[in-house]
Parts: structure tokens; C-alpha cells; sequence
């Protein structure tokens, strides 16, 4: 990944990841706290707070609210190019889909190259609606938008059990 972050972990790096994940509002003391009871590592809150901060402000996490999954319908969209019109049209679909305020993640896949997203829309007319003005102003770039209904969402957090698989420099 080129964007990567140039961060060496610590073990403590990880234990504070994985806490945060289990529960992103912890304060600092309390996350001292459980550093110590769990991982036996005695750390001030003050040190918490600034490898947070750091972590943070390096970009080895993001932060992000996520509204529960009840008030929207979130869809799954795969996009597959026009070859004739992509070159010239391309950058202008990307950013708009990259931009929108529906758009909730955004990546490229390999395989049959396509641009793929989890949407949030607050109803089916709100993705409908917005589907048919993305064809009116793109549709030339795009040979087909594939749109899929996620519906009951189960699971919408990082795993803390991924973080071990985090090397400690």
C-alpha cells in the first residue's frame, strides 16, 4: 500500500489499537488502566493519550462514526467501465462516487478491474434518485452499475484478534 503509514509498533501500540477497537470511547485512564490489568503494562494516561494522538496523527488509524445501520440501507455497488469513454472519463466518475456523501467505502478489485462501494442511503427512493442522475452525468464512462441491498448488517467493527497479526518492531 503506498499511502502506508511509516510507523514501527510497539507492543503497547497494539494492546491500545485492540482496546480501541473493543470500545473506541475509552479515555485515556481507562485505557491505562485496562493496558495494566490485561496486558501488564504500566503506562500513565498521559503517554496513552499522546501514542493515541500520534497513532492518529501518523494515520495507523482513522477515526470515523458509524451510524448505526438502522436509520439507512447501506448497498453494495460495482461499477464496470466503458472502454470507449473511460480514458477521457474516468477521473471525473471516480471523484464524483469518491466525494458523494452517500459513499461510506470505496475501493478498486481486481479481477474484472471495477470500482466497488458501500453506499448509505436513507431509503430505496434515495438510492434510486441518486443511481439515475450518477447514469445522467457518467453513464457514458460506465457499461454497467450493479447494485445490491445489504440488509441485515451483523457484524460492522475491526476484530481486535486482526491487530496480532501487527509486527512489534
Amino acid at each position: 500500500m503506498d499511502d502506508a503509514p511509516d510507523w514501527e509498533f510497539s507492543e503497547r501500540d497494539i494492546c491500545i489499537l485492540k482496546e480501541l477497537s473493543r470500545d473506541p470511547q475509552l479515555s485515556s485512564r481507562k485505557l491505562a488502566d485496562r493496558l495494566e490489568e490485561k496486558y501488564d503494562i504500566d503506562v500513565s494516561h498521559v503517554t496513552v493519550s499522546e501514542s493515541v494522538r500520534k497513532m492518529r496523527e501518523e494515520g495507523v488509524f482513522r477515526d470515523a462514526i458509524l451510524i448505526n445501520e438502522a436509520y439507512f440501507n447501506f448497498t453494495l455497488m460495482e461499477f464496470k467501465f466503458d472502454t470507449s469513454e473511460y480514458a477521457d472519463r474516468w477521473r471525473e466518475a471516480m471523484e464524483f462516487i469518491r466525494d458523494d456523501e452517500h459513499t461510506l467505502f470505496y475501493s478498486l478489485s481486481t479481477g474484472t478491474y471495477q470500482w466497488k462501494t458501500i453506499m448509505m442511503f436513507p431509503g430505496r427512493e434515495a438510492e434510486s434518485r441518486w443511481v439515475h442522475e450518477f447514469y445522467k452525468e457518467h453513464g457514458d464512462a460506465i457499461d454497467s452499475l450493479r447494485n445490491q441491498a445489504l440488509h441485515n448488517v451483523l457484524k460492522f467493527r475491526t476484530d481486535p484478534g486482526l491487530l496480532d497479526t501487527l509486527e512489534v518492531e
